[in-house]
């Protein structure tokens, strides 16, 4: 029987699917095992190229310099990857990690550091990198600085090295620490707006701004005892790092429009002058002085190098064995749960209870770097440390540019407490804020009206006038919780509450003057922490080191990944932007420094927006000294 044309077409086509489904098949077979070739190749042949002899470490320290990256140290190291545009992170740990490591590779023959695009910091930061960089010295190796500007925190990492440049049309900007604040008590007469401040503490200055018009004679001396003690220890770090003679910044300063004249206008001559550069060179230049130090890379018309990322890259984690288990505490404290980069009560109640319960993890090093914020987050987190000290686990913290207020309660529960001398601590003090609005919807003509069973009823209200009854009942609380403050921190430094009233009263202190008060055991380096907690757990003189950190869920990642909280932000600051140039702008008030004041107020907004009509806030409203 003969074959229907209709059969013929049905083979045809049957014959050309089975191709086109053995090629599908041999292509993918084909990809999965060029995959499975490169995962072999990576793990058991591959591995970064070898470094090769005399090769320069480049230290372009080029992003915001922080003890944690918001969203967690993966999401960072991706974002650090990315587009020029995208906000880059510089974890503390990872410069620190890099700079040692480095200091006993036989292939690092020096290091050129670039700090001109480092933002951030802090003066505790600071002196942990000039520390390790001073580490890195000491094995004979040479550390270039070049800079096309240097600001204040760039420069103290910069004067630790062999050798420091500057572009000839730069300049080293030394102002010291302090600046003014602005005070909006007669501005929110005018507004209508009411703050009432409910606190403990003589020196509990945080909120000053809201309620007066000028410092209080107590906030004025804690800031100038303060201020004084960091710039006075800056100084002496510097000059001793750059062998110049005491009192030399200082005169520098005092007879800057002298010294001007006498150079001619030219700041990078006058830095040369006063030595605080040893010469003065563009890029170029430094690519041939680095040069006499490494090998030449005819490749790449430079010098052997390897960039800071790429070493970072080389340096794999210990992944079994018993450990210290390092929690970060950055940012202010709140109640709940926070991604890495701020605290939440039960998110990092969370961490330390993991830790604890983690038969690996033999110590654990709280790492601090928060001016405070909620009373209760944060007596969570300390009752969590106390718990792990009652479970055998020695616990060491490591205070880092602020452990102020909140923080500094954090810190309490612990077998030592060991702080930078520049660190921002103490601020043992509590505060609430409740603003009201009446006077605001009267000029407007708005009332209101309703008839609660209590006096208690709707008693936060923040659109009518504050009831007596209820400002006593917010400063017994208050009054409660700073006795809760003090007593703890009695216990945990060995002393009674009133002598922890006579330091305390809301003031805070550097790291050194909270020592010589007993606030603090230890002045040293997170480094020291590390090996205090191992010393207790007696894990030896090199322990594996555990960051316990919590990742953001996917989602937040994805958005993360893509830029979408900065979009938001970006989005708010264009709002603050119009809103300011709408109202403030006519007065005669330049943008900047009105968004200055958007952002400060805008605190207040935020104060009236949370759920509860208080909050005690064991808070510094204070940041990191520039």
């Amino acid at each position: 029987m003969s074959r229907s044309v209709f059969s013929y077409v049905r083979g045809g086509l049957g014959r050309v699917w089975r191709f086109i489904d053995a090629s599908r098949r041999a292509v993918m077979n084909l990809i999965f095992l060029v995959i499975v070739i490169a995962l072999l190749y990576a793990i058991f042949g591959g591995g970064a190229k070898p470094l090769g002899d005399k090769t320069m470490l480049v230290l372009n320290l080029n992003g915001q310099l922080v003890e944690q990256a918001p969203g967690g140290a993966k999401l960072a190291a991706l974002a650090n990857l990315g587009e020029d545009n995208v906000r880059r992170y510089i974890q503390l740990r990872d410069v620190l990690r890099v700079l040692d490591n480095a200091a006993r590779d036989p292939d690092i023959a020096g290091a050129l550091l670039l700090v001109d695009e480092m933002e951030g910091g802090g003066p505790a930061m600071q002196r942990e990198i000039a520390a390790a960089i001073d580490r890195f010295r000491a094995g004979g190796k040479r550390v270039v600085a070049w800079g096309s500007n240097y600001n204040q925190g760039q420069y103290q990492i910069a004067a630790h090295a062999s050798e420091v440049y500057l572009h000839p049309m730069g300049t080293v900007i030394l102002d010291g620490y302090g600046k003014y604040r602005t005070y909006y008590r007669e501005a929110l007469d005018k507004l209508g707006v009411t703050v009432n401040l409910l606190k403990v503490g003589n020196f509990k200055s945080a909120a000053e701004p809201l309620v007066a018009n000028g410092p209080s004679p107590a906030a004025m001396e804690a800031e100038a005892y303060l201020n004084n003690d960091l710039w006075n220890r800056y100084l002496q770090d510097v000059e001793q790092a750059r062998k110049l003679p005491s009192g030399t910044i200082a005169r520098g300063i005092d007879n800057l429009p002298a010294l001007m004249e006498q150079h001619g206008g030219n700041l990078a001559r006058l830095a040369q002058g006063i030595k605080l550069v040893d010469g003065l060179k563009t890029r170029d230049e430094i690519r041939v002085l680095v040069l006499k130090h490494g090998v030449p890379d005819p490749e790449n018309k430079s010098f052997r190098q390897v960039g800071f990322d790429e070493y970072l890259a080389r340096l794999a984690p210990r992944l079994s064995g018993d450990a210290i288990g390092v929690v970060m505490a950055v940012g202010e404290i709140g109640d709940g749960i926070a991604a890495p980069g701020s605290i939440g009560g039960l998110s990092t109640s969370n961490l330390i209870r993991m830790a604890r319960e983690d038969d690996n993890i033999k110590a654990i090093v709280l790492r601090v770097d928060s001016p405070g914020g909620s009373a209760f987050g944060s007596e969570l987190i300390r009752r969590e440390l106390e718990l792990t000290r009652a479970a055998g686990k020695p616990v060491v913290v490591s205070m880092g540019n602020l452990a102020a207020s909140g923080g500094y309660w954090i810190s309490m529960a612990s077998d030592e407490v060991i702080a930078d001398a520049s660190t921002i601590t103490g601020s043992i003090g509590v505060f609430a804020l409740f603003p009201t609005f009446d006077k605001v919807m009267d000029k407007l003509g708005i009332h209101s009206g309703g008839q609660p069973t209590t006096w208690l009823g709707d008693a936060g209200n923040p659109t009518r006038p504050m009831d007596p009854r209820f400002g006593q009942l917010l400063q017994s609380s208050i009054n409660h919780v700073y006795a809760e403050f003090t007593t703890k921190a009695a216990q945990a430094r060995k002393s009674t509450p009133e002598k922890i009233d006579a330091v305390a009263q809301g003031r805070v202190w550097t790291g050194a003057q909270a020592q010589d008060r007993g606030l603090v055991d230890t002045l040293g380096s997170f480094n020291d922490a590390v090996r205090s907690a191992a010393r207790r757990a007696k894990l030896g003189a090199d322990p594996r080191i555990v960051y316990i950190e919590r990742e953001t869920t996917r989602f937040d990642k994805l958005l993360d990944f893509f830029g979408a909280p900065q979009a938001v932000a970006d989005l708010v600051d264009a709002a603050v932007a119009r809103q300011v140039g709408s109202v403030l702008a006519p007065a005669g008030i330049p943008a900047g420094m009105a968004g200055h004041v958007v952002k400060e107020l805008n605190w207040l907004n935020e104060m009236t927006a949370q759920k509860k009509p208080f909050m005690a806030l064991t808070h510094c409203l204070c940041g990191v000294p520039e």
